[in-house]
This record gives structure tokens, C-alpha cells and sequence, in this order.
């Protein structure tokens, strides 16, 4: 019973069970894979995606929308080297590495990406989150950073009854390296996804049609009404886990599957499971003909050649790989000792180390050209694994019924408590139970991936996400915000739990047009974390209603009625304007105050080109020296990025 829970915690929600992984395959072997139209016939891409009653949704644009907006339509952008385009013809890149500059990005954030990760080698707060990690950084097609920090083979037991580690002999601990290999646990399925969305596009696989129809024994249970999208989306009702390696066989493993009755009904709740993965597995091994791990190398990794990524790694790699648990009963279901080289996952284990749900071992490397391929629509160099409306559906939000799950096929979108400052509707990603992670956000082209060995020596040391949430939010503070004009714009920072403001000095306004103009950009924690406009004639503060307008976005002003925004703004910059004649000849103050929970952040907020009118007159204008040297800033500080 391992893998990552989708239970959120104190500092995260971290992910659901990893399930089995093996090859060989656990279903029959029948109906050879044939082409198709798939995708094409559900018209995923060009507006609404229309499935059997489902969800309607228009697919999210990939990292070319982004790079074509450009810096002059007011993005975050700037970059050197996005090198992305979804547009016919558009240079798609392949990875090399680069200093930060090449990349777009800026170096003093991946610099602290760097101390923040190996603050948790050491206690934190009772035990080290990992015993090493490998943190790989990139935008369009740079690699700027691939460090290796910490030990990849450091305990050779677990001493219970002291909670401490048995170090191996200094001579025998082995430091991590940036190719050293990892057991992904649940990030495996994501590769389980990639393949039935190839197999939709081939027409060999339909979205909408029942588990049942591809495997009849399915149904037991009451699960006739499981669809191949519940599988993906985990809304098929399944639980989170069933301890399958206490079946000795295969087909006491199977009927387990069988029999298993859902927690709830389909399509009505999210619930993240592992067996969703190990059903999807089964009918792909069914409809192709293959077991999964032939399908793994032949539909994904060979031609992407990611010669580092399968599942049951030889032995001669063993000393590249980064050790996990000394997995020993009760925290463990099975007692296997050192557990290196071999899947982590008792269910995949049992399976002979093959599994829809975890499995596969990976480097850093291999899950960056895979992000390269995904964000680049589906290619990379000549090797073309999906199409881009394939990719499109992928990242498509089919959970838009369950705020807070939002989910793609096989993806997961939207979760700062992983991706931290990354976190946009548009970012996908996966988490491993194992201490591994990968994000990708298509609006700045940029991915991360941290892998490290958090079970290492026992999966009671780590909890929650913190190295990965600090690891994202030094890389979405890495991707320059552009000033709306002049050298530099105010920004409030990215601290949690801590108020910032930005005062203006006190006005005397006369005019019945009396207005605040400036540009604003904002990206927080939706809800948790808001910006607020406030006036005072004395001490206390009150909201101003404001209205925002996106250049290319929408036709009308937005209103703000409450004085206040939240959440993910586009990445753009917004036209401002607030009616300030409720205050018409008497002194006030304006500010703006970003206030932050304890648990994660956005990108912040920037606020530039603060004028107040007053009729014709202006009696502010922060470009002038003046007024500029008269506002007081807590928190906020200026910044050329």
C-alpha cells in the first residue's frame, strides 16, 4: 500500500497509492492495433469537445500561445528561448543545455532553487525530506539547470525502534548523480495516459465506451457503467487502493479487480485510485495485443529515445539507481528489505514489477524531453508521438464538476499544492509517492522536475510537498514579468502568510471624475490569496470597487465590486481604472494590500503606472520623481522583472 495519496495535508495533498507494474501484462492478448480517426471524431481542439453528454470544454493552448502573445501583448514572457509555436510549421525545440539568459529565464531564483532543495537533506523539521534529489529546470528548448545533490544510496536499514537510519559504510553510499535512476511510482501514470490517448487517436480506443465493452468480467460489482474516461479522470468510483499482492495469483489478482464495488457512482465524485491505471492497463494490453512495458518502449520511449526510462531496470543498472525503503511490515505490506533497483510499490511488485499505475524508472533527463515533447505539441526532433489535439485533450480539464481536482487525461492541472508558484489552469503535472515530480506549464514553456528518493530509508520521514512546492515557486519567480512601462514595476512578493501594501499619500480630490489609473498583474493562490484596493480618510480602510480590462482578452471592463482579485489573471497585463468620487473633497489614502495564507502562493502581483486624476488635473503620478519618493511601500518593492 504505497503510492501518492491525493489527501491534502498540512503543507500538501499528496498523491494517491502507486499500484502495480509489471510486465507481461495481467489481461488476455487479442485484436491487433489498427489506425483510426480517434481524436479527430470528437473534434478535440478547434472549440467544444463534445463526449456523450459529459463535459464541454474548449482545450487549453498549448506553449505557443503563450510565445506568439510576446512581450509586447503584455506577458510574463521576455524569453531568449521558448522556441515554441503550435502553429503549422513553427520551430518546435530539442533540449540542450544553456545558462539561464539563453533560457529566458533568470538566474538568481534557479540559484535558490538550488539552496531551498538542499535545505531538506537536512532535518525538516525531524527527519531529511529525501535523502538526495535530482532538479532539473528548463525553459523552451534550455535545459538551465540539471543539479544532483544528496545521496542516492545512503541507509541500509531502518531502526524502528530508534526512527533512525543504518547508514551504509561511507565507502559504500553512493552520491546522486544528474543520470541517476528513479522509481517514478505514480508519474508511471502518466505514461499508462499517453498511451490510451495514442490508441484513442488510432480509433482503436474509444473515450466514452465502457471498461465492459473491452473487458467484459469488468462489470462484476456493479461497474458496468465505468467508462474509459472515468479510468483516466478518477471518477470511476473506485477506492484508492486494494492490497492485490495478497493474491498469490494472477487470477485471484484479477478477480479482486472484479469484484471490487465502487465507492460511488460513476462520473459523480473524484476519487483518486490506482486501479483506475491497472484497468486501463488491462485494456490496452487486450485491444493491442502487447504487454505494457513492449508498449512503453515501442510507442514512447524508443522513438523519443529516452534509453533511461522502463520499467524492470537490468541489474547493471543498479548502481545508477537511487535506493527507496527498507520495506519491512507493518509500514510496509510485504517484507523485502532494502528495496533498490526493484519497484517500490507492493501492488506492482506483485505484478512482476508491470503496472498502469507505477513501474517505471526514469532519470531527469528523460522526463524533461518528455515535457519538451508535450509542451511542443506532441513532437520531438522527428519522432511524433501524439497529435497536437491529442495533446490538447490531455491537458483539457475534465473534472470542471469538482473544483480543487482538476484533471486532464491522465494529468493533473491546477494543484499549487505541488506545483506551487506554477500552478495556472494551464499547468499539468504528476506527483510519485516515491518523492518524485514533474510540472510543465504551457503559458511560460517552462517544466520542473524534481526527483528525489523521500522513502529512503522508510516513507514515515517525509510528508507533505514542501521541497517541490519550493522548487516550483523558485522557478515561476525565474520567468521575468516585464514592466508595463518604464524600467521597473512594483511587486508585492511571493511570501505566505504575510501582508504586503503599497500606500499612496493622502489626496485632496475636488473633481466629480476623480479616478485611479494603473496597470495591474496578478497570479495567486485562488481564493487563499488575494490583492485588495483600500481607502482611508483616517484609520480605518475600506475596499474601492475597480474594473480591469485585458487587451485582446475581452471587449467590456471587468468589474471588481469587492475590491478585490484572485487567482490567475492570464498572465497579462490588465488596464486598471477605479471611480474615486465617493471621496470627492475630502483627503484619503489609497494602497493596495496583498494578504497571503500559510500554505502556498502564486506568482504575486505587480502593480505599475499608479496615477490618480482629478478631473484634468493629476494629482499623482509615480513617474514622476516626486510623487514616486512619497509612496510607502511594506513588503512591495520595485522590480525591472
Amino acid at each position: 500500500m504505497t503510492g501518492d495519496t491525493n489527501g491534502r495535508a498540512a503543507d500538501g495533498r499528496e498523491g494517491a497509492h502507486e499500484g502495480p507494474e509489471r510486465a507481461g501484462g495481467l489481461g488476455s492478448s487479442t485484436d491487433a492495433r489498427t489506425a483510426g480517426s480517434g481524436i479527430a471524431r470528437r473534434r478535440v481542439g478547434g472549440g467544444i469537445l463534445a463526449l456523450g453528454g459529459a463535459l464541454a470544454l474548449t482545450p487549453i493552448p498549448l506553449a505557443g500561445a503563450a510565445a506568439r502573445s510576446g512581450p509586447g501583448a503584455g506577458t510574463a514572457d521576455g524569453a531568449a528561448d521558448t522556441g515554441a509555436g503550435m502553429e503549422s510549421g513553427a520551430h518546435r525545440p530539442t533540449l540542450r543545455r544553456g545558462s539561464a539568459a539563453r533560457a529566458g529565464l533568470l538566474q538568481e531564483p534557479l540559484d535558490q532553487l538550488v539552496r531551498d532543495a538542499e535545505a531538506y537533506l537536512a532535518d525538516s523539521p525531524e527527519h531529511p525530506w529525501y535523502a538526495g534529489a535530482v532538479l532539473l529546470a528548463g525553459r523552451g528548448g534550455t535545459v538551465a539547470l540539471h543539479r544532483p545533490i544528496g545521496k542516492a544510496v545512503r541507509y541500509a536499514a531502518y531502526d524502528e525502534k530508534t526512527d533512525t537510519g543504518v547508514e551504509f559504510p561511507a565507502d559504500q553510499q553512493i552520491a546522486m548523480a544528474e543520470d541517476t535512476v528513479f522509481d517514478l511510482a505514480s508519474i508511471s501514470k502518466l505514461f499508462t495516459s499517453l498511451l490510451a490517448v495514442q490508441q484513442i487517436e488510432r480509433g482503436t480506443l474509444e473515450l466514452e465506451a465502457t471498461v465492459a465493452s473491452y473487458l467484459p468480467d469488468f462489470a462484476g460489482g456493479g461497474k458496468q457503467d465505468v467508462t474509459v474516461r472515468h479510468l483516466l479522470t478518477h471518477t470511476s468510483g473506485f477506492r484508492s487502493w486494494i492490497p492485490l499482492y495478497e493474491e498469490p495469483t494472477r487470477e485471484g489478482k484479477l478477480r479482486r479487480l472484479w469484484e471490487e464495488v465502487p465507492a460511488s457512482t460513476p462520473g459523480s465524485a473524484y476519487l483518486y485510485s490506482d486501479l483506475n491505471l491497472i484497468s486501463l492497463q488491462l485494456i490496452l494490453e487486450k485491444i493491442t495485443g502487447r504487454p505494457l512495458d513492449a508498449l512503453l518502449r515501442d510507442e514512447i520511449t524508443a522513438p523519443l529515445g529516452m534509453h533511461r526510462t522502463r520499467y524492470n531496470p537490468p541489474a547493471t543498472w543498479k548502481p545508477k539507481i537511487a535506493a527507496t525503503e527498507d520495506a519491512r511490515l507493518p509500514w510496509s505490506g510485504l517484507e523485502r528489505g532494502l528495496v533498490w533497483g526493484e519497484v517500490h510499490d507492493e501492488n506492482a511488485f506483485s505484478l512482476d514489477g508491470v503496472a498502469g499505475h507505477a513501474g517505471v524508472f526514469s532519470c531527469a533527463w528523460d522526463l524533461a524531453v518528455l515535457a519538451r515533447t508535450l509542451l511542443n505539441g506532441g513532437v520531438y526532433g522527428r519522432a511524433r508521438i501524439l497529435s497536437e489535439k491529442s495533446v490538447d485533450l490531455l491537458f483539457t480539464d475534465f473534472n470542471t464538476a469538482f473544483p480543487g481536482d482538476e484533471h486532464g487525461l491522465g494529468f493533473e492541472l491546477y494543484q499549487h499544492w505541488y506545483m506551487g508558484a506554477m500552478a495556472t489552469p494551464r499547468s499539468a503535472g504528476h506527483t510519485g509517492f516515491t518523492g518524485t515530480s514533474l510540472v510543465l506549464d504551457p503559458s511560460t514553456d517552462t517544466f520542473l522536475v524534481v526527483l528525489g528518493n523521500s522513502v529512503h530509508p522508510v516513507r514515515s520521514w517525509r510528508s507533505g510537498s514542501a521541497p517541490r512546492v519550493a522548487a516550483a515557486n523558485q522557478l515561476a519567480r525565474a520567468v521575468p514579468v516585464r514592466p508595463e512601462r518604464g524600467r521597473t514595476a512594483w511587486f508585492s512578493g511571493m511570501a505566505s502568510a504575510s501582508t504586503a501594501t503599497l500606500a499612496l499619500p493622502a489626496l485632496r480630490l475636488h473633481s466629480a471624475r476623480a479616478r485611479l489609473e494603473c496597470a495591474l498583474w496578478w497570479d495567486t493562490e485562488r481564493a487563499a490569496d488575494a490583492l485588495f484596493l483600500e481607502a482611508s480618510e483616517g484609520q480605518d480602510w475600506q475596499p474601492v470597487p475597480f474594473t480591469t480590462l485585458a487587451p485582446g482578452h475581452r471587449p467590456d471592463p471587468q468589474p471588481h465590486p469587492t475590491g478585490s482579485v484572485t487567482g490567475w489573471s492570464g498572465r497579462v497585463w490588465h488596464r486598471l481604472e477605479a471611480d474615486l468620487t465617493a471621496w470627492r473633497g475630502r483627503d484619503v489614502r489609497l494602497r493596495w494590500r496583498y494578504a497571503t495564507d500559510r500554505l502556498y502562493v502564486g506568482r504575486g502581483a505587480y502593480v505599475d503606472g499608479l496615477r490618480v486624476r482629478d478631473g484634468v488635473r493629476t494629482v499623482f503620478d509615480a513617474e514622476r520623481p516626486r510623487d514616486a519618493g512619497r509612496i510607502e511601500a511594506t513588503g512591495w518593492a520595485p522590480s525591472a522583472d
